[in-house]
């Protein structure tokens, strides 16, 4: 029996050694943002809000030269929510001063979202069904190129070019000032990105709440430290405008493609490769007349398989495949963030090992407690790293709450608390499948559009409008 409780108690010793290294790493990775969000809007605060106060949507200037704002939208099997989420374009945007027109995708083998779109675009030319030559799903990306070549048709045949491109999805809840900011923003860079607004489901408070968490502080603090230090900032695939002149820059790079047929995650890589142009994204924080963040509003998945082969989706793109297809290019800060973006691989392994801690050190503690085992006392230095860890999870679960108040409000800042436990089993599981998938990419097996079904937009009166 001592020798089994030797067994366990080196077992549990290095575990905690290897855990408590590498979560101490990315505890002060984090930190090292937060310190830097801290400064900026401290300093912001002191030099330009002193003064004045931050602008909102109605501030912003004029648009200097008008033109078509192009909302590309690619769907696939989207019949339960296309209809609604374009009636709410029309219903938010239609009588307003820009001028655009929104481009759908659908796959022939997907009738019913065909004749959504073919019922919504009927009488309505702010609305284009796209028609895709071939059957689906492929990829996100190349139902992207194809709607970009329906553009390009438009352009030629209308003697026009767009002024930016839109990216959207068929789940989103657009906001009635989206345009505006957008039409006078892109004249400063090469991209906007507005903040994803997740919208908690009312039968799913843990996991799709979970997502309400994430993105309040990624769209909150993460995506403005990281254009505040100069590194590109990814897209989020929705609520983004692209430069069309850009677009068509990066799109002649690239075999007439703007978007990579290949990748998973090709918003995220669009946003790498505007900063590889030399341009820039705006990360566009901004309140309209009534106080409310002007953002992108969508329902995340809720039930754990949708939201781990999502999560697999995101991993195997960004940390995975993502490192093939970019490397490390760019500046120190570029690489920083993507060492930022692709530690959730090793940060997973991390975490099961430092649940096994936890599970091991229980089962000793109960042997303790009965008296039939004496432990040996931990090295003072990992004591040390161990209590520092602590006070490292205390300060970054208190950040997250208040960057989620600060958007939802304080039951939701409470909620994002042990919902940091959920986000954690996600991450595992999907990091577990991320890998699979990789690996059979690696050996051949394609990269398919493993997307998400969508059955409400925030805003639709029930879930099938």
């Amino acid at each position: 029996m001592n020798i089994l409780f030797s067994v366990l108690e080196r077992v549990q010793h290095e575990l905690l050694l290897f855990g408590a290294f590498w979560l101490l790493i990315g505890a002060i990775d984090d930190v090292v943002i937060d310190v830097i969000w801290v400064v900026r809007r401290l300093y912001r605060r002191i030099t330009y809000y002193r003064i004045q106060p931050p602008m909102t949507a109605d501030d912003l200037p004029p648009p200097v030269r008008p033109g078509l704002l192009a909302i590309l939208v690619p769907t696939w099997g989207e019949a339960n929510v296309i209809g609604a989420m374009l009636a709410r374009c029309d219903e938010k945007w239609r009588g307003g001063e820009c001028d655009y027109r929104i481009y759908v995708g659908c796959y022939p083998n997907d009738p019913e979202g065909c004749a959504k779109v073919a019922a919504a675009a009927e009488d309505n030319p702010h609305i284009r069904l796209v028609t895709l030559a071939h059957n689906g799903p492929s990829t996100k990306a190349d139902c992207l190129n194809n709607i970009w070549q329906a553009l390009l048709t438009d352009e030629l045949a209308g003697g026009y070019k767009a002024k930016a491109i839109i990216l959207h999805d068929a789940e989103d809840a657009v906001h009635a000032r989206e345009l505006d900011v957008f039409d006078r923003l892109i004249e400063k860079c090469g991209a906007v990105q507005l903040p994803v607004i997740p919208i908690r489901g009312s039968n799913s408070p843990w996991i799709s709440g979970h997502y309400c968490d994430e993105f309040a502080e990624a769209h909150g603090k993460t995506m403005v430290v990281r254009e505040a230090i100069g590194a590109a900032l990814p897209l989020a695939g929705v609520g983004c405008a692209i430069d069309r002149n850009l677009l068509g820059r990066i799109a002649l790079s690239n075999e007439g493609r703007p978007f990579d047929g290949e990748s998973l995650t090709e918003d995220y890589e669009l946003g790498l490769r505007i900063g590889a142009f030399g341009d820039r994204t705006i990360m566009a924080r901004i309140v309209d007349s009534d106080g409310d963040l002007v953002g992108t509003k969508a329902y995340f998945p809720e039930t754990l398989d949708a939201s781990v082969r999502q999560k697999t989706r995101w991993l195997t793109g960004i940390a995975l495949a993502g490192w093939d297809r970019l490397g490390w290019r760019g500046s120190l800060a570029e690489k920083w963030m993507l060492l930022h973006d692709r530690r959730s691989i090793l940060a997973a392994l991390v975490l099961v090992i430092a649940y096994v801690c936890i599970l091991l050190t229980a089962v000793l503690a109960i042997f303790y407690i009965g008296g039939l085992y004496q432990p040996k006392p931990l090295p003072g230095l990992l004591v040390t790293v161990l209590a520092m860890n602590a006070g490292f999870l205390f300060w970054r679960l208190a950040v997250r709450a208040a960057f989620v108040g600060a958007v939802y409000g304080p039951t939701e800042a409470l909620l994002s608390v042990p919902r940091s436990i959920i986000a954690n089993i996600i991450a595992i599981m999907a990091a577990r499948r991320a890998c699979i998938t990789y690996i059979r990419h690696c050996l051949g097996a394609p990269l398919v559009w493993d997307k998400t079904t969508h059955y409400i937009i925030p805003g639709a009166a029930s879930p099938h409008d």
